[in-house]
């Protein structure tokens, strides 16, 4: 089975609620993700998703100053990206519900 499909779609879903809890950057978002069992998920996997969902408009960038360095790249949820975040939640639940009925019978 290819996961990496399978992924696409959630990972950006989750990416767009990561954003949506607080303003935060790649390497933080990257962190999150791993912590919550996406151990795969490596910053390379996550810079093209981000760019992805900026050219959508779903999130919005800013350069801020970090304490440990250079400037990084912080990332908002914009208005589109709030109503993108709560479709994608209305689909999972109705996808992984009917994915649930069906692996019931087992």
């Amino acid at each position: 089975m290819d996961k990496s499909q399978m992924l696409k779609g959630i990972l950006e879903g989750c990416t767009l609620k990561i954003i949506g809890k607080t303003e935060t950057y790649g390497y933080d978002i990257v962190t999150q993700l791993q912590s919550f069992g996406f151990t795969d998920i490596k910053e390379g996997t996550l810079y093209p998703l981000l760019l992805r969902l900026e050219k959508k408009n779903l999130i919005s960038a800013s350069f801020k100053e970090s304490p440990l360095g250079p400037k990084r790249k912080y990332y908002t949820l914009t208005t589109d990206g709030e109503q993108y975040l709560k479709d994608f939640h209305h689909e999972w639940k109705s996808i992984t519900n009917s994915v649930e009925q069906i692996f019931k019978e087992d």
